[in-house]
C-alpha cells in the first residue's frame, strides 16, 4: 500500500475501494477501482507527472453515478514500476494491458491531458473497444501537418532519440530532492497554482513517499515530456476528427504551466461527427481537480445520453 499519513483527509476525497497490480512488459502497473465491481467499467487515464490519486474526488462522483471506475498509475508514476526508458509506445502498451485486464467489450474512456492524448492514439488503433470517449483538457492546438518528408522524419527520430539518451544517461542513480511535506506541497503548487493548500497536502501524502531523509515525489526524475522517440501531441487532432463514437471534449480556459493553451476555435473544426465541446471559463488545466462536481456532472450527463 502507498506510504501516506492517513490522518490527512480532504472533503469529498475517497481512496479506492480496490487496488491490484497488472504486469506488462516487465513493469508492474498499480491499478485502482472505485464503485461496484459488477458495474459497467469506466477507465480514467491521468496526465503527465500525475498519478491516479488525483482522481480521489472525481472518481467517487462517477462511481456514485453507477460506474466501476478504473484508474492506474502510468509507469514511473505513483506506485507503478520504473523503467530504463520511457516513451509513448510503452505507455500505450501499459494502457492496453489495463484495458485487457478489465475485458474486451467496449468501455467508456476518460483521459486528462496526456491521458486524453494516449486515449486518442488507442482509440484510433482500437475504435471498437471504446464506447464513449471524454477528453479533459488534453486537446492540443493545431500545428503543421505531420506528413513531413522521409529525410526530415529520419533527422527528427535521430535528434529525439539522441537527446533522450543523453538526458537519461545524466540521471543515472539520481533521486529527487527530499524535503518536508510543506516543501513538496509548494513544489506541486507551481503546477497547480489555483488549488488549495488542503487539497495539495492531501495528494502529496499519496503521490509522495516519506523516507528517513524526508518526502519525495514518486515520479521518476528520468521522465521528461515527449518521452523516447518522435511523437507530437497535436497529431491527436487529426486522429480525433475520424472518431465514430460519441465524444466529449472539455477545455479549461485559464492558462497554466501544465496546460496546452488550446482555444475552442482550434478544436471545433476537428470535432468528430458525434462530438461536443464544453468550455469552462475561470478554470485551469486540471479541470477535474479544480471543479470535480461540475466536470463529473458533464461526464455523467454525456454518458446518460
Amino acid at each position: 500500500m502507498p506510504n501516506r499519513d492517513d490522518t490527512i483527509t480532504f472533503e469529498g476525497a475517497r481512496r479506492p475501494d480496490r487496488q491490484y497490480i497488472v504486469s506488462t512488459s516487465g513493469i508492474d502497473i498499480a491499478v485502482y477501482e472505485w464503485g461496484a465491481p459488477n458495474a459497467d467499467p469506466l477507465l480514467l487515464a491521468h496526465g503527465g507527472s500525475d498519478f491516479a490519486g488525483t482522481f480521489d474526488v472525481f472518481a467517487p462522483l462517477l462511481a456514485a453515478g453507477g460506474w466501476r471506475v478504473i484508474a492506474w498509475d502510468q509507469r514511473g508514476h505513483g506506485d507503478s514500476g520504473r523503467s530504463d526508458l520511457y516513451g509513448w509506445s510503452a505507455d500505450l502498451r501499459d494502457l492496453k494491458a489495463v484495458f485487457d485486464h478489465v475485458g474486451h467489450d467496449p468501455v467508456v474512456a476518460v483521459g486528462h491531458s496526456k491521458g486524453g492524448e494516449l486515449l486518442c492514439d488507442f482509440t484510433e488503433a482500437h475504435p471498437a473497444r471504446i464506447k464513449k470517449f471524454v477528453n479533459l483538457d488534453g486537446l492540443p492546438s493545431r500545428r503543421p501537418a505531420p506528413d513531413i518528408q522521409d529525410h526530415e522524419r529520419t533527422q527528427l527520430r535521430r535528434e529525439d532519440i539522441t537527446t533522450w539518451l543523453d538526458y537519461r544517461r545524466g540521471l543515472h542513480d539520481y533521486n529527487r530532492r527530499p524535503g518536508t511535506l510543506q516543501e513538496i506541497v509548494e513544489r506541486r503548487k507551481k503546477m497547480n497554482p489555483r488549488l488549495s493548500d488542503e487539497w495539495l497536502t492531501y495528494i502529496a501524502t499519496i503521490g509522495a513517499r516519506k523516507d528517513p531523509e524526508g518526502w519525495r515525489w514518486k515520479v521518476d526524475p528520468a521522465i521528461r515530456f515527449g518521452g523516447f522517440g518522435p511523437s507530437r501531441p497535436y497529431w491527436g487532432l487529426y486522429r480525433m476528427a475520424g472518431f465514430s463514437m460519441p465524444f466529449l471534449g472539455v477545455l479549461g480556459m485559464v492558462p497554466e504551466q501544465m496546460g496546452w493553451g488550446t482555444k475552442p476555435e482550434e478544436v471545433m473544426p476537428w470535432l468528430p461527427r458525434h462530438g461536443r465541446l464544453e468550455v469552462l471559463e475561470e478554470t485551469g488545466h486540471f479541470v477535474h481537480i479544480e471543479r470535480p462536481h461540475r466536470v463529473a456532472e458533464l461526464v455523467l450527463e454525456f454518458l446518460a445520453q
